[in-house]
């Protein structure tokens, strides 16, 4: 009897492991059919948010004439005017003031006024308020920085959740870097990047495969601002939590059953 149940152990252990198959629904976004889209490789800058925060500089030949345009020195100028001033007349050179975009899509710019920047890149955010600066200065030039550069990362990575950069021209591989890099089981060949479209009003689901060298050519190779990068475990990680649920599961039928013949076999002996 003894010799019968052990073959019944491991035929049903068997059974088990063989027909283990990957677990559909550990995979985000799994039922999406994701195509990559491929185009001329070029970092084309960051697009203005709702939500974002700009250093902003604005410098002139003329420091005092500057001053109202930065909020960080207006309240300099008229101490300067009168000769009282004791600030580094280079400050201005130094650092910009910080501005909120508002849900609106503007900032509130001192002496210029609400400024609308949603969508734009910096460049073209520069080059506006250098435009409307040349009213009151001569030869302005403005500097545009991202104070808060936002990213996500989730998955199989050595360190999930909000990620910020210190620079703002961040690609995939630089933005997993900062993450703890893809852990063993993670699927290097459908790393997903989620991005929300302004145009489309909704986010976009791109699939990359990081283990092709062209990804350098793809348009999404560098991040914008608050991307969300998903990286699934690959088919052996998949199969390894599945095959551990279903071994955890058999073996509590495997008790049962012990159970169960042990019981038959001292009823036997006992008759």
């Amino acid at each position: 009897m003894r010799k019968y149940f052990k073959v019944f152990i491991t035929i049903f252990t068997l059974i088990v492991l063989f027909s283990c198959s990957p677990k559909k629904n550990i995979v985000y976004l799994s039922n999406y059919n994701f195509e990559q889209e491929v185009s001329e490789a070029r970092y084309t800058g960051l697009h203005i948010q709702e939500g974002d925060q700009l250093n902003i500089l604005v410098s002139a030949f003329d420091e005092i004439a500057v001053r109202p345009f930065n909020m960080n020195t207006m309240s300099r100028t008229s101490s300067a005017a009168t000769g009282n001033s004791t600030a580094n007349p280079n400050m201005t050179a130094v650092a910009g003031s910080l501005y909120t975009v508002n849900s609106d899509g503007t900032i509130i710019f001192p002496v210029l006024g609400s400024i609308y920047c949603k969508g734009m890149t910096k460049q073209q955010l520069k080059d506006d308020l250098e435009l409307r600066l040349k009213r009151y200065l001569t030869d302005p030039l403005v500097t545009v920085n991202l104070a808060n550069f936002n990213f996500f990362v989730l998955g199989e990575v050595g360190s999930k959740g909000l990620k910020t950069a210190a620079t703002e021209k961040v690609n995939i591989l630089q933005a997993l870097a900062i993450a703890g890099d893809i852990n063993v089981g993670g699927n290097k060949t459908n790393v997903k990047l989620i991005r929300y479209s302004e145009k489309e009003g909704k986010d976009n689901a791109i699939s990359l495969d990081l283990t092709d060298a062209g990804i350098v050519n793809s348009p999404y190779y560098y991040i914008q601002q608050n991307d969300i990068i998903y990286v699934e475990p690959d088919k052996n990680q998949q199969i390894a939590v599945n095959n551990s649920a279903k071994l955890d599961k058999a073996l509590k039928y495997v008790g049962v059953v012990s159970g169960v013949l042990a019981l038959f076999i001292t009823i036997l002996r006992i008759k």
